[in-house]
């Protein structure tokens, strides 16, 4: 009996327990992806127009991408109690439209109403803090997966929901409302205490690498299955028992992580001194000196060492910066030398948000970002209005597609970046580079048009703005720290609307309304084509601007083609300005 609650005590605290608990979190965190699917019952229970809807779509936008708030208490707070603010939120939020749309409550302003849905949306913020924090804290040898993984099953969330909203059936559709508003609540709230950083983290465990393989095979039949589901549920009707067997396929394949924590847990024999020898030889500290003396005597290697270290071959570079290291750590033992305390921190240590507001490689970060994953999410904006203009029907095939590529890209790009940091310690933005120059491709293939194109550009947008968001949380962990994660991260976040606000509500409306009103003028009078005349047609005409054809969209795709080779080249500027750090933080682990 004795043995068996020490099992289960070590089964709590492992911290694969933790990352399946987070991203069972995340299955549940798409809220944002859910309101194509809400907004006609709102628009139809409370007689808005598309204008009003539009207003209730930003405040959507902002309270998933406004995270400063769940930042600055994940710092300050337990990561449970993040996780429970964010589950009241989305309670109160989302429970307060469920009630004014069926009439349980009266009907408020339009004001009010964008409000509730940016309280109920900003709570997956939170849900999406807790879940990175605890994983690049408990994994920081494995950001590159743990991130992929993590926001990739934030990017299934939508359909996972509703399939299991197929599966109620449920003739109101005010009921997929009140499914959102108390099942991630549930969720948060069942698994908060367990969402959390655990001892042992610095760990390299041999059997760490196994358990990401059956993770990404799971991933990758998870994306499979799910696409394959809204095919067959698209293409033909399916009785409620075909849905209900579905569905449990779908938790079971949820559920199957778990067998990792446990196997690990119950199945080998616990040795905890020999789980000090895992720990790499970088990290045991010489005697006399302390942990956070260690870390600064880390960073003074970057001021003592001679300029021409740098120009060495890989090798000899890390054994001279190793023995400088060593030189410092004794002497300062010893006394015979007097650490400074910097003010300023310097790249891989931890910054405040403040600290890294003024760095270069963090404005080269966001901005890389900003263009990237801006011109990704135009598109996704864009979709369905792109697929019309070409002559596609079923627009919500697209739709349904780029989101399982999303998914694959955060996976893939976690996986793929972790193999440049791990096996050549390169930095991880070069991943983000080539991620960004597969989107350039995927926005010449939607400006050409050609037949099967909005395939083949679907797949690559897709991929690649997936990758955006497991390279950079990861990069941005491993050059400004863990101690202030959170933060980082939503500020970050915040270049995702800003680039879609520039690049969609202005570029890309601006040329489809253009040439819808060019299209427009020529029917009305055919050959003739003017400045006034267009003024006076688009002023005039009845019926809403429709445009048809590859021209629709040629300009706006040329342009965020273009945006994208700059973005790349941010990336590798960045590249080259943070080459030492990655060889001082990953180097070692290559000899």
């Amino acid at each position: 009996m004795v043995r068996l609650k020490e099992r289960l005590g070590l089964f709590f605290n492992n911290r694969w327990l933790v990352f399946v608990a987070a991203m069972w979190i995340q299955s549940f965190a798409g809220i944002g992806y859910l309101f194509g699917s809400i907004s006609p019952i709102i628009k139809s229970s409370l007689n808005y127009n598309q204008r009003q809807i539009a207003r209730l779509g930003v405040a959507k936008d902002l309270g998933d991408s406004v995270g400063f708030l769940a930042g600055t208490l994940s710092e300050i707070l337990p990561l449970w109690a993040a996780l429970l603010v964010g589950a009241i939120q989305n309670f109160i939020g989302y429970g307060s439209v469920w009630l004014i749309v069926t009439g349980r409550s009266p009907t408020l302003p339009l004001w009010v109403m964008c409000i509730l849905i940016f309280i109920g949306t900003n709570g997956e913020t939170y849900f999406n803090t807790a879940a990175l924090v605890s994983g690049v804290q408990n994994f920081p040898k494995s950001r590159g997966p743990v991130v992929g993984i993590l926001k990739g099953f934030a990017g299934l969330g939508g359909a996972i929901m509703t399939q299991i909203y197929a599966l109620i059936h449920s003739p109101d559709h005010a009921s997929l409302i009140f499914m959102i508003a108390v099942g991630p609540t549930m969720v948060a709230i069942a698994l908060m205490f367990i969402v959390r950083p655990v001892g042992g983290h610095r760990q390299i465990r041999p059997s760490d690498g196994f358990s990401f393989s059956l993770i990404y095979s799971i991933c990758l039949i998870l994306a499979s299955y799910l696409m394959g589901v809204m095919l067959v549920q698209d293409l033909i009707v399916v009785s409620h028992t075909v849905t209900t067997i579905f569905t449990g396929i779908l938790f079971v394949l949820l559920i199957i992580p778990v067998v990792i924590p446990i196997s690990l847990t119950f199945s080998q024999e616990t040795r905890v001194p020999s789980e000090e020898a895992l720990l790499s030889e970088s990290q045991k500290q010489e005697p006399g000196v302390s942990a956070h003396d260690q870390e600064i005597i880390f960073s003074e290697v970057e001021d003592e060492k001679p300029k021409e270290v740098d120009l060495l071959p890989a090798l000899e570079r890390q054994k001279r910066i190793a023995q400088l290291q060593s030189k410092l750590a004794q002497a300062a033992a010893e006394g015979a030398v007097r650490i400074k305390r910097r003010r300023v921190p310097h790249r891989g240590e931890d910054f405040t948000l403040i600290q890294a507001l003024i760095k270069a490689d963090f404005w080269l970060i966001f901005f890389s970002l900003l263009l990237g994953s801006g011109s990704g999410l135009t598109v996704i904006d864009n979709l369905g209005q792109m697929s019309q203009s070409l002559g596609y029907d079923n627009t919500h095939v697209f739709v349904s597609m780029i989101s399982i590529w999303n998914f694959l890209g955060r996976v893939g790009g976690g996986y793929f970046s972790e193999i440049i940091v791990r096996d050549y310690a390169y930095p991880r933005h070069a991943a983000m580079a080539i991620a960004q120059v597969v989107m350039a491709f995927g926005h010449f293939f939607f400006a050409m048009g050609w037949p099967g194109a909005m395939y083949i550009g679907t797949l690559l947008v897709g991929l690649g703005y997936g990758a955006h968001w497991a390279i950079v949380p990861a990069a941005a962990s491993e050059l400004f720290g863990l101690k202030n994660f959170g933060a980082l991260y939503n500020f970050l976040t915040i270049a995702n609307p800003a680039g879609s606000l520039v690049f969609s509500g202005v570029i890309a409306s601006t040329i489809y309304d253009s040439e819808a009103a060019k299209q427009a003028q020529e029917r009305h009078h055919p050959g003739q084509w003017n400045g006034p005349s267009f003024l006076s047609s688009f002023l005039s005409v009845d019926e809403p601007l429709k445009c048809e054809g590859a021209i629709c969209f040629f300009w706006t795709s040329l342009i965020l083609c273009g945006l994208c080779i700059i973005a790349s080249s941010l990336s590798m500027i960045l590249v080259y300005r943070t080459k030492t750090v990655y060889t001082s933080l990953y180097g070692k682990s290559r000899t």
